[in-house]
């Protein structure tokens, strides 16, 4: 696939989603999206003020996480979570799903979060991301939290939130594209640490990047 470098960075959500990061951390990560036209700052809720006065004036979109990074939380505390992002500026949300009941089968409970999270952010012309976690997953589970995708859809379904055993595999992006289609878009998250990898979730038919290496992609397109 032939991207431009406009195309590239439009793709990315610019990450930074560590404990530790400080004002310095997050005002470094804005000051870079908003130099290479990052279509998002991918940060936890704490942060979304901080990067509203980094980014105004920008173009560049705040992404916030719910549920993060473990997605153990009530269907109605990450409703309240995402609803005070929002309220706080956040362009986008992405929420990690309930690994532990979409393993015991609860599927309702699932397509109940989905719904929810899902109604609440295009309340507000949020953008919603679902975050399957794959690595716990199965085959089959990932297919499943897929459909349910593809009933519910949300903007994005994504692979990984980066903190698990594992991140986004090019696998996982083909078998969640295979399922949604072009109803709902695949974000692939988590290890995509070098030009090579991003190339190759793309071309799996991931339309959205999560990556902390922002940077070095465009860096390593300009040298191309």
């Amino acid at each position: 696939m032939n991207l431009t470098k406009e195309q590239l960075a439009g793709m990315i959500d610019h990450t930074n989603l560590k404990a530790y990061a400080d004002d310095a951390a997050i005002a470094k990560l804005c000051e870079e999206a908003r130099r290479y036209s990052f279509k998002a700052v991918a940060i936890n809720g704490a942060q979304i003020e901080r990067c509203a006065k980094y980014l105004a004036g920008s173009n560049v979109h705040i992404g916030s996480t719910v549920g993060f990074p473990l997605g153990q939380m009530t269907v109605e505390s990450k409703v309240f979570e995402t609803m005070d992002a929002i309220r706080k500026g956040a362009h986008e949300i992405d929420y990690v799903l309930n690994v532990a009941e979409l393993k015991n089968g609860n599927t309702d409970l699932i397509e109940r979060e989905m719904r929810e999270i899902t109604k609440a952010c295009r309340a507000e012309g949020v953008i919603c991301k679902v975050i399957f976690e794959n690595c716990y997953l199965t085959d089959e589970e990932k297919r499943t939290a897929a459909e349910i995708a593809l009933k519910v859809r949300p903007d994005f379904i994504k692979t990984s939130t980066g903190f698990g055993t594992g991140g986004a595999t090019v696998e996982d992006v083909r078998l969640m594209k295979s399922v949604v289609g072009d109803a709902v878009k695949v974000k692939a998250a988590g290890g995509i640490r070098d030009f090579d990898t991003a190339m190759a979730m793309v071309e799996a038919g991931a339309e959205r990047l999560g990556t902390s290496a922002g940077v070095e992609l465009m860096k390593h397109f300009e040298n191309l």
